[in-house]
């Protein structure tokens, strides 16, 4: 059985039509798509699940409300993993919180 998973990465400027690729090996589809706020994410993880997509891994960009709100939205149809950072090395030591939330 093929595994068919994603990773979704947050930076500013992404953009998921422009910045998506996907890799094909004999286990595993990875779609990688970039967004640029948390919005995004939920929208582009609810497409992820209507095509097939059981596994979902979120960059360490997403903070703790980020990731909470990728599983809220695919409501059990995926599992959501994260990489941890918060603060993050690539966003100036600031959590994905204060920059893609709705509220940041």
């Amino acid at each position: 059985m093929v595994l068919k998973a994603a990773f979704i990465f947050v930076a500013p400027d992404a953009d998921p039509v422009k910045h998506r690729s996907v890799i094909t090996t004999p286990e595993v589809i990875l779609t990688t798509v970039g967004v640029a706020n948390y919005q995004m994410a939920e929208k582009i993880a609810k497409s992820l699940v209507d095509e097939g997509v059981g596994a979902i891994e979120l960059c360490g960009g997403f903070g703790i409300e980020g990731t909470a709100a990728v599983k809220k939205a695919v409501a059990g149809k995926a599992v959501v993993g994260v990489v941890r950072f918060d603060p993050h090395p690539g966003l100036e030591f600031r959590s994905g919180d204060d920059l893609f939330s709705r509220t940041g």
